[in-house]
């Protein structure tokens, strides 16, 4: 991983925004269920316990809930945004219920998203989801500094190692005004960004997801295991997880 991303330094950024591929799961009929209560730890909800997971995700509830659901998403994707915007049940009746837990990958399919996944993971599993959804929200605002980039962009990318190029992004995309903004100070925000290794987990986690997961496009859901087929939107996948709860 060492030169421009969008080319072989970042084969990961293989599929457009929207759509999900040949998967293996359907969604089931819509109805309702009975959810379970989980406990939660004393003192806690389960929308407060989030932890990261050994395959580099961030997951929020019940580690050990009946029905376990991954999106993989991209920061810049409006189809993931819409899905955050729209899926506020999925934290407050399914979460936190105990019945299911919500785990998210980062998945880079454009070229500034190597930033935006780092400086949203920069400040560990507690402010995770809150900045998640904050850059959701601030999409159009990054897309239009994205509008304004200097002429030569592309030439001052050129030649660039890839934490230089990931830190050239947080700044022209704004991701790192957008993280000192909200606690993260400047130092941290370049340590994360100059982290080497971690990029380079980053990269492998996306190839690794994708060749188990099949995955075309984002947002992708897998529920317990299988990659729900044709869905990328909260109305397509609430049903899946009743079913999933049945």
């Amino acid at each position: 991983m060492k030169r421009l991303i969008g080319t072989a330094a970042l084969a990961l950024m293989i599929a457009g925004c929207g759509g999900s591929g040949d998967n293996s799961q359907s969604a089931a009929a819509s109805g309702n269920v009975a959810l379970t209560n989980v406990p939660p730890p004393a003192g806690t909800q389960w929308t407060d316990v989030v932890e990261k997971t050994a395959e580099g995700g961030f997951r929020m509830g019940n580690p050990n809930a009946k029905v376990k659901l991954i999106e993989f998403g991209s920061r810049s994707c409006p189809h993931c945004a819409k899905f955050d915007e729209d899926s506020g049940a999925l934290r407050t009746k399914y979460v936190a219920s105990g019945s299911v837990s919500y785990e998210f990958r980062d998945f880079m399919i454009h070229p500034q998203d190597p930033a935006a996944a780092v400086l949203g993971q920069c400040g560990g599993p507690q402010p995770f989801f809150a900045m998640l959804d904050q850059m959701f929200a601030d999409q159009p605002n990054s897309f239009a500094r994205l509008d304004k980039l200097p002429p030569d962009a592309s030439a001052q990318i050129q030649g660039k190692s890839a934490p230089e190029l990931v830190a050239w992004w947080a700044e022209n995309a704004g991701y790192l005004d957008f993280v000192k903004q909200r606690g993260i100070s400047e130092e941290k925000a370049r340590s994360c960004l100059a982290d080497q290794k971690g990029l380079e987990a980053l990269v492998a986690g996306n190839q690794r997801d994708t060749a188990q997961y099949n995955i075309s496009g984002t947002p992708t859901f897998v529920v317990n295991g299988k990659t729900v087929d044709g869905v990328n939107d909260w109305a397509g996948l609430e049903p899946v997880l009743k079913g999933a709860l049945q």
